[in-house]
């Protein structure tokens, strides 16, 4: 007998805080990747999209039931399933990540990845002209899947008349009572919190001129420079 729907607890809150500043970090490195002006902001905003990312591949190992990969990642007949079910107006239901969703997961952490560290490689001029269009084209893709992924996010919703943005906002679903999560662990995501605002609060004192600095003498200055020399 299948338990009655009700309001439940599904995505926990670091799991929401991820989704949100890592969507405005990716947004934000992006928009100010060709401007020479806003290079330690786009610099800052690769390495804290970096930091989240591997926090969201550790939570993705520990973290609560539908944020674990354990429960989402299928395999591509799943997906192959859910993607002709969606095309045909009969989407199925998932409590957590759909199978096309999670393909689009796994696919934003692998592209993301790829951007943050060939973004730091450049940073550090460990490579040539080889190194940087690698990091344009790894960051070009993700911005596709992104698009991809709010597609379906919308086609979805729309089908299944489930704001899905708004449960990622709330963290809460329709399901059966036992479907959901018992808490929303809130310390973890005030502990991520705290990270993140305090690398930026250490970030930004470094610069000389703001957000127009020139990277290269923030980096001089991460490396151990006086702040004599930082002027």
């Amino acid at each position: 007998m299948t338990s009655p729907k009700s309001s439940i607890l599904v995505w926990d809150l670091p799991l929401r805080l991820f989704h949100w500043m890592a969507a405005l970090s990716f947004a934000g490195a992006w928009l100010t990747a060709e401007t020479e002006r806003w290079r330690l902001l786009h610099v800052t905003l690769g390495y804290t999209l970096a930091g989240l990312l591997v926090f969201r591949l550790l939570w993705g190992l520990i973290g609560t039931r539908h944020a674990r990969f354990a429960d989402f990642v299928r395999g591509p007949g799943a997906v192959r399933r859910y993607v002709v079910a969606l095309l045909r107006g009969r989407p199925e239901h998932h409590v957590g990540h759909n199978p096309a969703g999670a393909l689009a997961i796994m696919a934003l952490l692998t592209l993301g990845s790829l951007s943050a560290v060939t973004g730091w490689a450049v940073y550090e001029q460990l490579g040539g002209d080889w190194l940087s269009a690698a990091h344009d084209i790894a960051a070009s893709v993700m911005l596709a899947v992104v698009g991809v992924h709010l597609l379906g996010v919308v086609v979805a919703s729309w089908l299944r008349q489930e704001n899905l943005v708004a449960s990622m906002i709330t963290g809460r679903k329709a399901g059966a009572p036992e479907q959901g999560i018992r808490s929303a662990w809130r310390s973890v995501a005030a502990l991520m919190l705290v990270a993140v605002m305090s690398y930026w609060w250490l970030q930004w004192p470094s610069a000389p001129d703001g957000v127009g600095a020139d990277t290269s003498q923030l980096k001089r200055n991460s490396d151990g420079g006086s702040n004599s020399e930082r002027r």
